[in-house]
């Protein structure tokens, strides 16, 4: 049975994404972009669920927003509502009693109405200064009349244009962060290499001159994995691993410890910038699954300035 409805689902949502107008979404983009006041969503029902989740989405991306319950502003908090504001109703059928009557009092304000519909013959449809319809062939309920498809349709077009608001605002991963200050999800973008990197003396640095055999202790005291290799002058020239140890005594056997580290480091290391955040170092930790990394050189204008470990990563629970 849920092998058929997914199915069916599949079905009724491609024929949403092959019949939507396009144009008329990129229109209510516009609109957003150029609203100097609030976005405010509205609705009842099932599709009020999907305009307050619509307005938190636009919230936390960089587009001021609320949700209005249409009962309540006829009752009062219709006074929230400015002429700089624009105000989306959401309505499969365009014929909710309380946001039709609500419309004319949110235009009388002067505010930009938009409806947000499934039936284009319809009261908001006639009535809103714009109207896009979110084409739905049937809702995948039985009896075609529980809200399901044109609430997953519904969605997927409040998402869609809060990506779009976000791409055109440039709104950033460090914005994106300062709305986000607390939860898992807060620590995971708020964190920055440099307040997790070794630095200073806790850094396993060596020179490039040295013989391996003469770092061995700071390999293991530092406890890092790692050498970092750096010339007088803070540029990083390489990185000595203690899988570059192993391979490197299998390789050249034990002559290879009478070898500087400029012939045994690997050079031109994965390096990460200190500004950057976190959970970025364990992306590049993790970019070729073939050759996992657990630890990055810290680079601040092409200077070592630290290093973070997969370890102190893992300790915040950041990944």
């Amino acid at each position: 049975m849920l092998k058929s409805l997914f199915e069916e689902q599949r079905q009724y949502l491609n024929h949403f994404f092959d019949a939507i107008d396009v144009s008329q979404v990129t229109k209510v983009l516009h609109t957003l972009l150029a609203c100097r006041g609030m976005v405010i969503c509205s609705g009842i029902g099932k599709s009020g669920h999907i305009a307050e989740k619509m307005a938190a989405t636009f919230a936390s991306t960089g587009t001021r927003a609320l949700f209005l319950d249409p009962a309540k502003a006829l009752h009062g908090d219709l006074g929230i509502v400015g002429p700089q504001d624009v105000v989306l109703f959401l309505s499969k059928s365009g014929h909710s009693q309380e946001l039709v009557e609500l419309l004319p009092h949110v235009q009388k304000r002067g505010a930009y109405t938009i409806a947000v519909i499934s039936v284009p013959d319809s009261r908001l449809a006639q009535r809103a200064d714009l109207t896009v319809v979110l084409p739905v062939a049937r809702e995948i309920c039985p009896h075609d009349l529980a809200p399901t498809t044109s609430t997953a349709a519904q969605l997927i077009f409040g998402d869609c244009l809060a990506a779009a608001l976000m791409r055109a605002k440039q709104f950033s991963v460090s914005d994106f962060a300062a709305n986000h200050p607390a939860g898992a999800l807060g620590r995971k973008i708020s964190f920055k290499v440099a307040d997790l990197m070794l630095k200073g003396d806790a850094m396993p640095r060596c020179k490039p001159e040295q013989i391996l055999l003469d770092v061995l202790h700071v390999l293991s005291m530092k406890r890092c994995g790692c050498l970092l290799i750096a010339d007088e002058r803070d540029r990083l020239c390489g990185i000595f691993t203690d899988g570059d140890l192993r391979r490197s005594i299998e390789t050249r056997g034990p002559s290879a410890l009478s070898l500087p580290l400029s012939d045994l480091m690997t050079p031109s290391p994965k390096c990460i910038a200190p500004d950057q955040l976190a959970f970025e170092a364990v992306q590049k930790m993790e970019e070729d699954p073939a050759r996992l990394i657990t630890v990055l050189p810290v680079l601040d204008e092409g200077k070592l300035v630290g290093l973070i470990r997969m370890h102190d990563i893992l300790q915040k629970e950041l990944t």
